[in-house]
């Protein structure tokens, strides 16, 4: 599966290192006092849940940035559906970075494996269907790139991957600006000003203001935050493919299939990321 373009190698790196230095601070003592310099051992990763693996080249990543001679064979790859008992790879060589590294890789895998296979459950309830599901800005701080990397291995899209590589005007935004017209219309000056090319969302909440948002003919995606089916069925009628359309705001799984069919191009949920529930995984000697 190919890295995401955002997955470059100064976050990653950055990510790694910061992440290592949180754990290790002056030294991991327990390793260093109990287990010989020179040592060579090897450890599985051991899949004790079903789920979507992820996080399968990230652990190489972080293996092999603390000790460039750790061998991974890998097993089972990102995006493949592993089950109770499956390994997904074995790491060899020093026992101090194995020791050292396994719970930087654990906590990674298991955050990314269970967004991904909460995701790949909402996907799957939309295989019928042209509507695609998004994930948002509810993410973890620092964190973000890995989850999000997470939400693509289990088949869902990436919506924008923070407040620089789109304009998403919320209810907020439009408030402050004094309607949705006027943020739109500000919000084009300062695109053409600074020549950026930035697709431009639009948050509604009634269908007053989606048809404020098509009036300004310059929005590529609107938005329906938080309304009924029957809102948003009478507003894709409205739009009728003048704009992309979004749904958001507590969509469950309950109730996603019935949305798509009302024929949103999107579906944006927060909940792949916050409310997926870590996979159990475990490093094991052997």
């Amino acid at each position: 599966m190919n890295r995401p373009a955002y997955v470059t190698n100064e976050r990653l790196y950055s990510f790694i290192d910061a992440a290592i230095k949180e754990d290790i601070g002056d030294g991991d003592h327990s390793t260093l006092a109990s287990v010989s310099a020179d040592a060579q051992q090897r450890a599985r990763l051991l899949v004790k849940h079903d789920c979507i693996l992820a996080g399968v080249e990230l652990a190489q990543e972080i293996f092999h940035y603390y000790d460039k001679d750790l061998k991974v064979e890998v097993l089972k790859n990102d995006g493949d559906r592993v089950v109770e008992g499956d390994i997904a790879f074995v790491v060899s060589g020093s026992a101090r970075s194995i020791l050292t590294m396994e719970r930087l890789v654990l906590n990674c895998m298991q955050r990314m494996s269970g967004i991904a296979t909460y995701t790949h459950e909402m996907v799957e309830l939309l295989a019928d269907t042209n509507t695609r599901i998004l994930d948002t800005r509810k993410t973890s701080p620092i964190f973000r790139m890995c989850e999000k990397w997470a939400v693509r291995i289990g088949g869902g899209q990436n919506h924008r991957y923070g407040l620089f590589d789109m304009i998403m005007l919320k209810d907020n935004h439009n408030d402050y600006a004094g309607g949705i017209t006027k943020a739109v219309e500000a919000t084009v000056k300062y695109l053409k000003e600074k020549g950026k090319d930035l697709k431009i969302e639009v948050e509604t909440r009634n269908l007053e203001e989606v048809k404020e948002a098509l009036a300004t003919n310059a929005v590529d995606i609107i938005m329906l935050d938080n309304m009924s089916i029957f809102e948003m069925s009478a507003a894709v009628e409205l739009i009728n493919g003048a704009t992309k359309v979004e749904a958001s705001g507590g969509i469950t799984k309950d109730v996603v299939h019935a949305i798509a069919e009302i024929g949103v191009d999107y579906i944006s949920s927060g909940a792949i990321i916050y409310s997926a529930p870590n996979i159990d995984l475990s490093l094991k000697a052997f």
